[in-house]
């Protein structure tokens, strides 16, 4: 913590990467989409072979997991490109249309989920419950490890969280599934098999709502969830030579970037050095609340006053 102190005021030789690194998730998403594939083939073939819907469903589910962890894993790719004449940003952005499309496919296998219980209800099958059981158990055991492998970094990328989110889930339905299992296996209540399934339809809305929300929110240049206007605009008016802030703009440039453009009132007798310093503690600052880049436009208080009013309304 002294070290961060002491960068407050040394502002020479300070490397500026407030950025959250992510470490080792290229090797978590690796792992993730070879367990989790492997597991979906095992599912699949079970589950036409005994006629389960649950199993079945759940390996529809898991497979777009793996699908979202692909994705993911391009958007954690393209997250890192460079900007060209005609995408200034990179690709950056591509993170947040990922996620969008992650959520919306989710939403969708809930659906064909849904509509094949409903059939089932009304026409339950005869199941073997020891087997949905056994399989189910080896779920936990995968979803759990490859959760794992997310959950340090879940909260530094939507993506990363996404995946967390839906392996996390997975986890908790295949522990469903086992007790479903245990429940057939005993008692021969084959409705139990479709009722689990609408109960995985429902965790998965649940998980990916927020998901939704959000990515919906980035795509449409919403401010993020992890930047706060009000602590924003209060510390940038804390500043000592700020007189007013305004134009305030806020939005992601990719999943782990933002970015923010804004216009400073700054007091009349400042230098034009002493405003260049007065910019630098700012950004500094705004970097401290999870801004990674910010344009800073700079007007004098008698500007303000509306002898140059005129050009700046319009």
């Amino acid at each position: 913590m002294a070290h961060e102190h002491k960068d407050h005021h040394s502002h020479a030789g300070h490397s500026h990467s407030h950025v959250p690194e992510i470490t080792s998730i290229n090797k978590a998403f690796i792992v993730g989409i070879v367990l989790n594939l492997a597991y979906v083939i095992v599912q699949v073939i079970i589950g036409l072979k005994i006629n389960s819907l649950s199993l079945l469903s759940d390996a529809g589910h898991n497979f777009l997991d793996v699908a979202g962890l692909a994705l993911a894993m391009v958007a954690f790719k393209l997250s890192k490109s460079k900007s060209t004449d005609k995408y200034t940003y990179g690709f950056k952005k591509s993170s947040i249309l990922i996620s969008l499309l992650n959520a919306v496919i989710l939403l969708v296998s809930i659906g064909a989920i849904g509509y094949e219980a409903i059939f089932r209800f009304s026409n339950p099958q005869p199941l073997p419950g020891k087997i949905i059981s056994i399989i189910a158990a080896i779920g936990i055991v995968i979803n759990g490890v490859s959760a794992f492998m997310f959950f340090r970094d879940r909260e530094k990328d939507i993506n990363v969280k996404a995946a967390f989110l839906h392996l996390a889930a997975d986890a908790l339905v295949s522990l469903g599934l086992v007790a479903g299992g245990i429940v057939i296996y005993y008692t021969n209540w084959y409705w139990i098999d479709p009722l689990l399934s609408i109960i995985i339809c429902l965790v998965i809305i649940a998980s990916t709502w927020s998901l939704l929300r959000d990515s919906l929110r980035l795509s449409l240049d919403g401010v993020p969830n992890n930047t706060d206007l009000h602590k924003i605009k209060e510390a940038v008016l804390k500043t000592a030579g700020v007189k007013d802030f305004h134009h305030l703009h806020v939005w992601a440039i990719s999943t782990t970037q933002n970015a923010l453009t804004g216009h400073i009132v700054v007091a009349n007798e400042l230098s034009n050095a002493q405003v260049g310093e007065l910019k630098h503690t700012i950004k500094h600052k705004l970097e401290h609340l999870n801004i990674q880049h910010a344009t800073l436009e700079t007007e004098t208080d008698i500007c303000a006053e509306d002898v140059c009013g005129e050009a700046h309304h319009h």
